[in-house]
């Protein structure tokens, strides 16, 4: 006994040489010398096993498990209950961390009369052994990375004790501070259990169980707050409240309280941090305190009403409680073992003590709530979680009525700034990813129906986050709780369709942002670009995000805007020298001739370029002087990404500020810090892409607004003559030459061609040397960059770079980089489009300076091509269509080429009949009509001829995709002359294959697919009359069949076709009603000229099409004549 009390009394933390194999000898060397009758022994064995484990932060091995927690159990099954206390803490520190090791004693801890089970169960007195054993059981669920867990009968157990003591934590004479206590290991155990790994909880309300307790406990504590939540919540379009109403005067405490807290913080704001701290106790002490600690515990016991009621205390600190972080789980919102049981000396024993205590550990509960619920998010998917969006996020505002109670109840009013960040991340996980349930909200001006739309009601929701959130800004003063807020506001801009809502939210989130882009703590000045780069990226371009961006520089950052109160505390003096000191530039703006330029852009350019000032840094001290130093690397990273943002959405206002950042873009790629580099070359590339998007034919600016040419010359001339050749160079930083290369691929190509020559020949020489480098992006860019430049007008004439960008792409195809392989294909794909047009602008002379052998590698390279993934085979089937058609009689008539082509061919057709992805079954269809084209591929007498047209009459009557569809038509209507269709039977073939396509047009399961209907229509209906311009005599009696049976069918979708306007998609082309008409009068004249047919046969079908161009293309000439003469 006395040696047991030596080792429990030594303190261990000096002795830091002890092993852990000496710790296990120790204990086992104890456990076989104690005997189980020996309760007062066993009960100091179980201490000193707790004690060592606890002070050295040791976890035993397999073999001293085995016999120490055989022990235990033993122990548990034959001693008195006076010694279980001790004896389940010492479980517990054995199976901390050694859960996968306890497989085999699983059946006695947690089976159908396990120890833990019986121990735990609400029926147990004894509330201390009680909390025990959810702590053994907790520790047991903890998951150890890389092994494997508990089984699912035993973790559903788990499950289902932890969530029993939620809902029945005590009895009326146990106090709060054991409460929280037995609720903080039940979460820890939650917890563990969720972040093990996916967990089905769509069984028997388990999932609206977990969400309905861990609601409660949200609010565990919390001041002035008394909610009653049901015991399971259901998924609803609107909040869920059952049971009794909270009491009148409660009610009006809690209102009383909330306003008292808000007015408390906006007092605070003049106040230094410190001042505010005693503040929030001296309030939360003398205005609350009269309310009793303890509720009555009279009436129902808790658990059997059909709610779970929750009362707390109403006075509290500022409680400093762990993060939310749930990867390591020692770390997390709950105490680690080591900890739980502590000594609580810290503590005083006066009442006040007690109180603090108390407030300390219910702060705890309710960030272990927040914790599970953050792990639940994690472990549902996002379209269920959706359907509780109503219990946790307010659709109106509110203080102290349950339906105002949400998770930013908790952002706003909790004490701890843990916990409010706490609430804030789950907000954000609830936010991250809900664009698509979003996407239905919509602002409505009707206020008299009779019922709100739910889109009405979600935007609702979304208003009332967007003032919650920013009145959550302007009262925090806990910086790491002010990251979250930001990181909260930037989830919600990302996914929020301000589109369809009225504008002003984002006005409000600009103005009240714009201050903390200057703010001290590093981490807010960087949340506060991202939250701007988000407002920047959403919808781009809004109406209101432009507006934002003319406001005068001089209100960037003193104009808080919209009524929206702004702080100047003590705390954030350290702002003003700098303002006047370093940021002279920005207060001269509005005086100088420049002060038309964006203020974002003269923020974001200060922020990169300008150095330092002494006082604006992280430290609370500063001498005032100058510093060579720039601002932090994040702030500037995220500057440079806020400035790319800006250039890919609005440009318009970013090409007034081109020299400005042109000269930020060069700093930055001359710096040695390689992230600086990274995102000054992705600033490059998005100012080349605005210009080239803003020189395209169909670009809705005027030429007179337009970036010159001369400019643009001027702006890569600098770049090319500055620091992209070394960035392309540095083979250190395979990132950055890969940003480098898309950088250079945007280059305007009429600026190309007026660039001097030796620029012109440094980007391609480096290109094509990069196209051989180790690293695969940085291949994957070399070799999409080339595709970019074989459409340059300027080279794509010149055969030998033809020639030597061919070869570097044949090159890239072969890699085993999937990536690499795919922009190859991208590029072999627009180079085979550059042979198409030059063979209809310069002819034979460029089609017999290319070289034979090379053009039978690209056919080879990309038929194989075409069996690769879908990502490479969309293109390389767009590839072998253009060359098969580039192909001349002098190529097909070889020998060595017929193989290949024959090869490619039957790729095409197996292409078309696959399962392939739409995109490549519909690149296929275009291939084989590219190939159609060609007069010199033999179709009338081909072997496989039969076989692609087999394919095509397949798709366009099954295919579920209508674009595919579309063009597998549209390739039926190429050939010109009736040879090139074949035989009869295959004419009628094609023939009756359309008409039953026509037929079934509208027949698809696929509700998004009805918008192509009509395309479908014209083109079958268009492709059906060329076929009646070329039909035959042998032709005729088909046609006359059908047209016997299915004639008023076919009359109705051609007459629509023949009377419908202008029509054009995405599919295909405009097709004039001119020019139908005149199809329709060939065909009538092509069946009138043909001889030796059946007299009767050709009269009902130059009838059938009489009547129909009487009825139709009559009227329209009709109506068109006096409107034609008029003009």
């Amino acid at each position: 006994n006395l040696v047991f009390d030596q080792l429990i009394s030594e303190n261990y933390l000096n002795h830091s040489s002890i092993s852990r194999e000496d710790v296990c000898s120790l204990l086992v060397q104890a456990c076989r010398l104690v005997q189980l009758n020996q309760e007062h022994l066993v009960s100091k064995m179980c201490q000193l096993i707790h004690h060592l484990l606890n002070r050295l932060q040791v976890t035993v091995d397999e073999q001293s498990l085995e016999l120490l927690l055989s022990y235990c159990i033993r122990a548990l099954q034959q001693c008195n209950s006076w010694t279980h206390v001790e004896i389940l803490q010492a479980v517990a520190a054995l199976v901390y961390g050694n859960g996968p090791r306890c497989q085999k004693f699983l059946p006695d801890l947690l089976g159908k009369n396990g120890i833990l089970l019986q121990l735990s169960a609400p029926t147990e007195s004894d509330v201390d052994l009680r909390r025990a054993a959810v702590y053994c059981m907790a520790n047991l669920c903890l998951s150890v990375p890389g092994q494997a867990y508990l089984e699912e009968q035993y973790k559903i157990v788990s499950l289902q004790t932890f969530l029993n003591v939620l809902r029945n934590p005590k009895t009326p004479d146990v106090d709060d501070v054991t409460v929280c206590k037995l609720l903080q290991n039940a979460l820890k155990g939650i917890h563990s259990i969720l972040n093990a790994g996916r967990i089905n909880l769509t069984q028997a309300d388990q999932l609206g169980t977990l969400l309905a307790a861990l609601k409660t406990y949200m609010f565990y504590g919390f001041p002035g707050v008394n909610i009653e939540v049901p015991v399971v919540l259901y998924p609803a379009p609107l909040p869920q409240y059952e049971g009794s109403s909270p009491i009148k005067d409660q009610t009006g405490s809690a209102t009383n309280t909330s306003k008292q807290v808000g007015h408390k913080k906006k007092k605070s704001r003049s106040k230094n941090k410190k001042e505010q701290l005693e503040d929030e106790k001296e309030d939360h002490s003398n205005k609350v305190q009269p309310e009793p600690l303890q509720q009555p515990e009279n009436g129902t016991p808790r658990g059997e009403n059909n709610t779970i009621s929750l009362q707390g205390p109403k006075n509290y600190t500022d409680n400093i409680v762990p993060s939310l972080d749930g990867k390591e789980t020692s770390n997390s919102f709950y105490p680690a073992w080591k900890k739980i049981n502590s000594s609580d000396s810290e503590y005083s024993d006066t009442e006040g003590g007690i109180q603090s205590k108390l407030r300390s550990l219910q702060g705890k509960v309710r960030q272990g709530a927040l914790a599970c619920f953050l792990s639940t998010i994690k472990s549902i998917e996002k379209k269920v979680l959706h359907g509780y969006w109503s219990s946790f996020i307010a659709d109106v505002p509110g203080i102290g009525s349950p339906q105002a109670v949400s998770l930013m109840t908790i952002a706003l009013k909790d004490p701890s700034p843990k916990v409010r960040a706490g609430s804030l991340q789950v907000l954000s996980a609830i936010l991250e990813g809900s664009k698509h349930f979003l996407s239905v909200a919509e602002d409505t001006n009707d206020h008299r129906r009779a019922f709100t739309p739910f889109s009405a009601t979600l935007a609702s929701s979304i208003r009332e986050l967007h003032r919650c959130l920013l009145l959550a800004l302007v009262a925090e003063s806990s910086p790491q709780t002010l990251t979250q807020i930001i990181k909260c506001l930037a989830n919600l801009v990302t996914n929020v369709p301000y589109n369809r809502l009225k504008p002003g939210l984002l006005t409000r989130v600009w103005n009240q942002i714009k201050p903390h882009t200057c703010f001290r703590d590093v981490n807010v000045r960087v949340c506060s670009l991202t939250l701007l780069g988000a407002i920047l990226s959403v919808q781009a371009p809004l109406p209101e995000v432009q507006l934002l961006l003319q406001q005068p520089s001089s209100s960037s950052l003193s104009n808080s805007g919209s009524g929206t109160p702004h702080r100047h505390s003590d705390a954030e003096s350290w702002r003003k020298p700098q303002q006047g000191a370093n940021r002279e530039r920005e207060k001269e703006i509005p005086e100088s001739p420049v002060q038309e330029l964006c203020w974002l852009i003269q923020l974001c350019v200060s922020i990169i370029t300008v150095p330092k000032y002494e006082p604006y840094s992280d430290s609370d001290t500063g001498t005032g002087t100058a510093s060579n130093s720039y601002e932090a690397s994040p702030v500037r990273v995220e500057a440079l990404q806020v400035l790319a943002l800006l250039v890919k959405g609005y440009f318009t206002m970013a090409q007034t500020s081109l020299l400005e950042l042109e000269e930020v873009a060069c700093l930055c790629m001359e710096e040695q810090d390689p992230s600086i580099q990274l995102h000054g070359a992705r600033l490059v590339e998005e100012i080349g892409s605005g210009i080239v998007q803003q020189h395209k034919p169909d670009s809705p600016t005027p030429q007179c607004q337009r970036v010159p040419v001369t400019q643009v010359v001027t702006f890569w001339s600098r770049m090319l003559n500055g620091p992209l050749p070394g960035a392309l160079q540095n083979d250190e930083h395979s990132t950055l030459q890969t940003s480098t290369c898309d950088a250079i691929s945007s280059i305007l190509p009429e600026a190309f061609s007026s660039l001097p020559n030796e620029n012109q020949i440094l980007c391609i020489t480096m290109l094509l040397g990069l196209n051989h480098s180790e690293h695969p992006l940085v291949k994957a860019a070399a070799v999409r960059a080339l595709g970019v430049y074989i459409l340059f007008p300027s080279l794509r004439q010149d055969v030998m770079f033809v020639a030597d960008t061919a070869n570097a792409i044949l090159t890239s195809l072969d890699d085993k980089s999937l990536n690499v392989r795919t922009k190859a294909a991208w590029s072999l794909a627009n180079l085979t489009d550059t042979l198409i047009a030059n063979m209809e602008t310069m002819g034979r002379d460029f089609q017999e300076e290319l070289s034979d052998v090379l053009l039978l590698k690209m056919l080879k390279s990309a038929t194989h091509a075409s069996h690769d993934k879908d990502k490479v085979k969309s293109n390389a089937v767009r590839a072998l269509g253009n060359l098969l058609h580039f192909l001349q009689p002098h190529h097909i008539s070889k020998t060595q080429f017929k193989p290949g082509i024959e090869e490619s061919i039957q790729a095409l057709i197996r292409t078309v009949l696959s399962e392939a992805t739409m995109k490549v079954r519909w690149n296929a269809c275009y291939a084989l009509g590219n190939m159609f084209k060609n007069p010199a591929i033999p179709l009338d007498s081909a072997p496989w001829a039969p076989q692609a047209f087999c394919a095509l009459t397949s798709v366009v009557k099954t295919c579920k995709n209508f674009k595919v569809r579309i063009k597998s038509a549209t390739a039926l209507a190429i050939p010109d002359s009736r040879q090139r269709y074949g035989d009869t039977k295959q004419f009628c073939e094609i023939w009756s294959a359309l008409v039953l396509a026509l037929e079934k047009s509208e027949e698809t399961q696929d509700f998004l697919e009805f918008k192509y209907c009509a395309s479908l229509r014209t083109q079958i209906c268009q492709t059906l009359l060329h076929l009646l311009r070329l039909v035959s005599a042998g032709d005729l009696p088909c046609i006359h069949k059908t047209l016997a049976l299915k004639g008023n069918l076919m009359r109705v979708f051609v007459q629509r076709f023949l009377m419908s306007g202008v029509e054009a998609d995405e599919t295909m082309t405009q097709s004039d009603p001119q020019d139908r008409a005149r199809m329709l009068q060939e065909a009538v004249q092509n069946i009138n000229s043909l001889q030796d047919v059946a007299l009767d046969e050709r009269e009902m079908i130059v009838k059938y099409l009489d009547d129909i161009f009487k009825h139709c293309v009559e009227p329209m000439q009709t109506e068109t004549g006096p409107k034609i003469t008029q003009a």
